[in-house]
């Protein structure tokens, strides 16, 4: 088998699990650092350079990051990385305005027009207005944050919260037009903008069009647009007994919304077994711990009306047949009718462009979708650009900001005249954590405690109004406490050959079993000789130089590793050592540097 090269940055691209697995790449581990020692500010402001919202996503991201934590290879909950992004936010200082982006004067002569006010138009804003764009917003609704706004209840996500953090762009001297929906991207483009992106999200919910649809309307509700009409205050109530369609996080927030304006019962049907929704797991959890019911294997068949008004839902009871995670058959085994005096549909949302013009150059597929490209975010008009759910439709808020910092290189680019494909890599330095012989320049401990609960509003109290935010958030010290937790994924086990004497002091000690010391041979023949199994096979094996002694191969199994650092202070010849991998994603502002060989001063020449 091949030597790995751990000089190369797509070597670590599968070791710094959290930081690669997060769309925007934050720094995770680090930022984490900057908290155990109390630094929240600085913890907040380097989050802020890659997810722009820290104190937003610190309350609702989707947590890519989590599942793909080290920690959840010994059994146990990752770290809450999520949680501790609020940590930072809700105990920097409350001036940060000299830690922003510094904003020029003298502009540059290029104005950008951005479409909708949500977080991928906010990113591209973000990017932009520190080179000296002039960027136009322009927003239907009265107030920017888009679905962050309309469809995050506040009581998940306080508008003190979204006011801020959108608030630091905005006031960079983005020219914000609120009340001011685009009817025409011909219009739009006919006023002379050097470049467009649009930002509109996927604002059209999904209908169900079931026999009773029509004459109970006036009781079934899209989703998204009832969310709206609460967020905006347009809705103040609904009926006693509620009816949720679909499982995912859109449903979630539509039946904890309910009981916040009167519903005494509320009911979530799902058409598939619970390993089958689309919801978030701590969703699911905050919703039942409030007493809403999750009803399984319940396909919607038709809306039952009386006397022209909505009384219920007929539902088809499904038997499912699963193999290896997968539905093979399912079967009808029955009927049941649930009364109900609203039903509220969430079982989807679709991008929706009537505005745009199919003359303009600008292909739409066959769902109506834009054809996009996937690294660029420029559609098939030139200087015209789509990004977050508008691109490829929903996902999330942390994947809408990385298409927002790759749009902008791009509209930087495109305002240069410069390649759009021609992008800047991803640079890694690696620098030793040695601080003595035994002494590393962070916490190596492996602290056992269990992943901090999140404390909540009592039941009790947190119907009294939409805006009581239910999560308490961690204090400084439960803070202290969760990042013990982290294992430090960003610091490797550093491997020199040359200095090896194969004394098999590392193996010996290494509480995983993820180092082999073997003689070298083809991958299939290595996987039968590990000293631990193979759990992941998509984790690519670390396999050295033959070393000088008996030409074995030193290999290690990163999956297994919990970085430890046993295994560099044992060695008695510094074979081995813990360096820090320091990444730097590039964005929009590193190109301001290129020189007119197309190539960043930092990067290599050749």
């Amino acid at each position: 088998m091949k030597p790995t090269d751990t000089n190369n940055p797509d070597y670590f691209h599968k070791v710094v699990d959290c930081q690669w697995a997060c769309p925007a790449h934050t720094d995770v581990p680090e930022y984490i650092r900057k908290i155990a020692q109390g630094e929240f500010t600085d913890a907040y402001i380097q989050n802020r350079e890659s997810n722009i919202f820290p104190g937003i996503l610190g309350r609702v991201c989707d947590r890519p990051c989590e599942p793909a934590c080290r920690r959840g290879r010994t059994n146990e909950k990752p770290v809450a990385i999520c949680r501790l992004k609020r940590v930072a936010a809700d105990h920097r200082d409350a001036d940060i305005s000299d830690r922003l982006p510094i904003i020029p004067k003298q502009k540059n002569g290029k104005k950008i027009a951005l479409i909708g006010a949500g977080c991928a138009s906010l990113a591209v804003a973000n990017d932009l207005m520190p080179l000296g764009y002039e960027c136009t917003i322009f927003e239907a609704l009265s107030e920017p944050g888009g679905l962050m706004r309309s469809n995050i209840p506040s009581f998940r996500l306080p508008a003190k919260v979204l006011n801020e953090e959108i608030a630091y762009i905005t006031d960079m001297g983005v020219d914000l037009r609120l009340n001011h929906p685009i009817k025409s991207m011909k219009g739009l483009l006919d006023e002379g903008y050097d470049a467009v992106f649009v930002g509109t999200g996927a604002p059209k919910g999904k209908e169900l069009n079931l026999p009773g649809r029509q004459q109970g309307a006036a009781n079934i509700h899209i989703g998204i647009t009832w969310l709206e009409s609460v967020a905006f205050g347009h809705l103040e109530k609904i009926g006693k007994r509620v009816l949720i369609i679909g499982v995912g996080n859109t449903a979630m927030d539509c039946c904890r919304t309910s009981l916040r304006l009167g519903a005494e019962n509320v009911k979530v049907m799902a058409r598939k077994p619970r390993d089958f929704f689309k919801a978030s797991e701590w969703e699911l959890e905050d919703a039942e711990e409030e007493n809403v019911e999750i009803i399984v294997n319940h396909s919607p068949k038709e809306f039952v009306i009386e006397d022209g008004r909505l009384v219920g839902m007929v539902f088809k009871q499904v038997k499912y047949e699963i193999e290896y995670g997968r539905i093979v058959e399912q079967l009808t085994i029955g009927e049941v009718m649930v009364p109900c005096d609203d039903v509220i549909l969430a079982i989807g949302q679709d991008n929706a462009f009537p505005w745009i013009e199919r003359d303009l150059g600008i292909e739409f597929d066959q769902w109506e979708v834009p054809v996009v490209d996937k690294t660029t975010f420029e559609s098939t008009l030139p200087g015209v650009y789509f990004g977050g759910d508008s691109a490829f439709g929903p996902k999330n808020i942390i994947w809408a900001v990385e298409h927002g910092h790759q749009a902008a290189i791009s509209i930087h680019r495109h305002c240069q005249d410069q390649d759009l494909h021609d992008r800047l890599p991803v640079l890694m330095n690696l620098g030793s954590r040695k601080m003595g012989m035994h002494e590393w320049s962070y916490s190596n401990d492996f602290d056992p405690a269990a992943r901090r609960k999140m404390e909540h509003v009592e039941l009790s109290q947190r119907f009294k109004d939409l805006t009581t935010e239910v999560e308490l958030g961690f204090t400084a010290e439960q803070a202290q406490q969760e990042v013990e937790r982290c294992l430090n994924c960003d610091i490797q086990t550093v491997f020199f050959d040359d200095l090896c004497i194969e004394c098999d002091a590392c193996l010996d000690i290494c509480p995983t079993q993820c180092l082999t010391m073997i003689p070298n041979a083809d991958e299939v023949d290595l996987l039968g000789q590990l000293k631990a199994p193979r759990v992941n096979p998509d984790q690519p094996l670390f396999v050295s130089e033959a070393l000088k002694q008996t030409k074995r191969v030193m290999i290690k199994d990163e999956n297994l590793c919990i970085h430890c650092s046993l295994c560099a202070e044992r060695c008695p010849t510094a074979a081995w050592d813990m360096q820090k991998s320091l990444f730097k994603f590039p964005r929009a502002i590193d190109y301001e540097g290129q020189n007119n060989n197309g190539k960043h001063p930092c990067q290599k020449s050749g």
